[in-house]
């Protein structure tokens, strides 16, 4: 493979991007009809015991997706479905079961179950093809569903310089002793030595264990709202958003949805997306990108389907035209 495509750091425009096309759908509705709404394009397949990996935030936490639009998408389009999270790396509010449940409750996720997935322990899930793995540990729940709907707060992250469906499933299905720390860290060195693309490859190979698990009776939405450069796991502490609100998306292809949040991102005016920008290309998070693609979970290339407009076909900067300030 081209040296620059393995680059982290280094963003491919669209039409030097090599790969088949998937469909991406888009809204601007930000709010609980319109997540319902572009769920329901996304939604083939997902039946039976049905998990959402949701990212609920550390106590207080201000950018995580609204509970109100959670409770309304549930109580609308899947009324016996779980939300799934797994305890996490870093000492804090959220790494032992009992101290995630008093987070919760803080948060307000108390309308429907909450399952942590490792709270339990561990099970081992093969990882085909991997350069880094051949399995990924993870929260031994994660096999008493049988499907996951991956409903994503996009942002920016930072170590893997932006959060989209990728981070959500890799670290979020990776238990909080022995997954995160395959991902994270060499043995014997710092907590967080696994830095840049070896990163994202490692992140990359976790979600791919759970995409295998799941094969068709997955989905993927990305909301773009409240994008701070931080991860919603900074909480209050995390950077103020400047980066304008964009919409909705969703795919049932997690590579070209999240490369498509990624290319609306660099599709905004200079003033816009400058802090986004800097954070993904100096934690090297487009190698996130390219990796999906090479390991075979999905394209970087997409019809970009604007169910606001008539499922009018639309190119990323149509989608972010005229956006309001951050407020």
């Amino acid at each position: 493979m081209n040296e620059e495509r393995i680059r982290g750091d280094k963003y491919i425009p669209f039409d030097e991007r090599t790969s088949g096309e998937s469909v991406v759908y888009f809204t601007r509705d930000l709010s609980g009809a319109g997540l319902k709404k572009i769920y329901e394009r996304v939604n083939e397949n997902i039946s039976g015991k049905v998990a959402i990996k949701l990212h609920t935030g550390e106590p207080d936490g201000p950018n995580i997706i609204p509970r109100e639009w959670v409770k309304e998408f549930i109580e609308s389009e899947c009324k016996d479905a779980t939300i799934v999270e797994t305890n996490t790396y870093y000492a804090g509010e959220r790494y032992t079961t009992s101290q995630h449940r008093k987070t919760l409750e803080v948060n307000g996720w108390n309308f429907c179950p909450v399952d942590i997935m490792d709270e339990e322990g561990t099970i081992d899930l093969p990882v085909n093809n991997g350069k880094w793995f051949d399995h990924m540990t993870m929260g031994s729940h994660i096999t008493n569903y049988d499907s996951l709907i991956a409903l994503t707060h996009f942002k920016g992250h930072a170590m893997g310089g932006f959060g989209g469906s990728n981070k959500n499933l890799g670290i979020g299905c990776a238990d909080g002793r022995i997954g995160k720390k395959m991902i994270h860290t060499f043995e014997g060195q710092d907590q967080w030595s696994i830095k840049e693309e070896g990163f994202m490859e490692r992140m990359t190979e976790s979600t791919k264990a759970v995409l295998d698990h799941f094969k068709d009776k997955i989905t993927f939405v990305n909301v773009m709202r409240n994008m701070s450069v931080s991860c919603d796991c900074e909480g209050t502490h995390a950077a103020p958003v400047v980066t304008p609100n964009v919409g909705i998306l969703a795919s049932k292809d997690i590579c070209a949805l999240d490369t498509a949040c990624v290319d609306l991102v660099y599709a905004m005016k200079e003033e816009e997306n400058h802090d986004l920008v800097e954070r993904i290309e100096t934690r090297h998070g487009l190698r996130q990108l390219s990796y999906m693609h090479e390991i075979g979970m999905g394209n970087t290339k997409y019809k970009l389907v604007d169910i606001d407009n008539e499922d009018a076909i639309i190119k990323p900067n149509e989608a972010v035209m005229d956006l309001t300030p951050f407020n």
